[in-house]
């Protein structure tokens, strides 16, 4: 490793912590990096994966209060979304090189539009909250009745969406958080702020899964997934100073841009 890559991958990690922390989409960053650095497509996907693990550890620890009451749903959707990690995980490992460097410019264009459709995604997740009756929200006021229990609306069709958006996540981890929002938000009756730390949870679970089974698989860059754990961890917590100085929406749309340009130089290439 050239110590021009180790700076593009360490660079790389910073920003794509930052990204995570305001807006979403480090992986974005930190993908086209592990390319330009010179791994292939999939040991790329591999690497990142493990690299920016550690950022979601930090997102959920601060989503703690958030997390009161929802024990239930998260050893319920907690194992649907182990056994979606593993089942993501064990098919990107069983795809040829070829057929993955062919079928990953759709992944990176899917991404970027998962992100693009976030904010929408969002209103519509507050808006259906809005509409439910006082106290069916886990964002109440002093004195509102209390919540649903915490296993309340753990139908079939939250456990499949789960257990899909594990198997992409898995598969290749953009836009995951995206759509475990889109499942949680739209299936389950809560506040917004509580279903962004049960999908925080989710997102860890399913991440924690895909890595340790990507450390078996000799496909792991070791060096630069020591440097994205490293700096990605710090993006979090001080490159976000930066990046908030900026606008969230800017900032995500600068991620959306990159995603495509990303996707159309790899159909060139492809």
């Amino acid at each position: 490793m050239s110590f021009a890559d180790g700076l593009l991958v360490a660079g790389a990690g910073l920003v794509a912590g930052a990204v995570n922390a305001v807006a979403g989409g480090g992986t974005l960053i930190s993908f086209p990096a592990l390319i330009a650095a010179g791994n292939s497509p999939l040991v790329a996907n591999i690497t990142s994966s493990v690299g920016l693990v550690s950022g979601y550890l930090g997102g959920s620890m601060a989503y703690r209060s958030e997390l009161a009451g929802q024990r239930d749903r998260v050893r319920a959707l907690g194992l649907v979304s182990v056994l979606g990690g593993i089942t993501g995980a064990a098919i990107l490992l069983a795809t040829p090189s070829h057929t993955f460097d062919a079928v990953v410019p759709w992944l990176v264009l899917t991404a970027a539009l998962l992100l693009f459709a976030q904010p929408r995604l969002a209103g519509v997740v507050a808006a259906r909250r809005e509409r439910r009756p006082a106290g069916a929200s886990g964002d109440r006021g002093v004195g509102a009745p209390a919540p649903p229990p915490a296993g309340h609306g753990i139908t079939t069709g939250v456990h499949v969406g789960v257990f899909l958006s594990a198997v992409y996540g898995s598969y290749f981890g953009a836009g995951l958080g995206v759509l475990l929002l889109g499942v949680l938000g739209i299936l389950l009756a809560d506040g917004l702020q509580r279903l962004n730390a049960l999908k925080g949870v989710l997102s860890l679970i399913v991440n924690v899964v895909g890595v340790a089974v990507f450390v078996f698989s000799g496909r792991v860059h070791w060096v630069h997934a020591g440097l994205l754990a490293v700096t990605a961890y710090a993006g979090g917590h001080t490159g976000v100073f930066v990046a908030r100085r900026l606008s969230p929406m800017v900032l995500r749309y600068a991620v959306v841009v990159l995603g495509v340009v990303v996707a159309a130089v790899l159909f060139v290439r492809g």
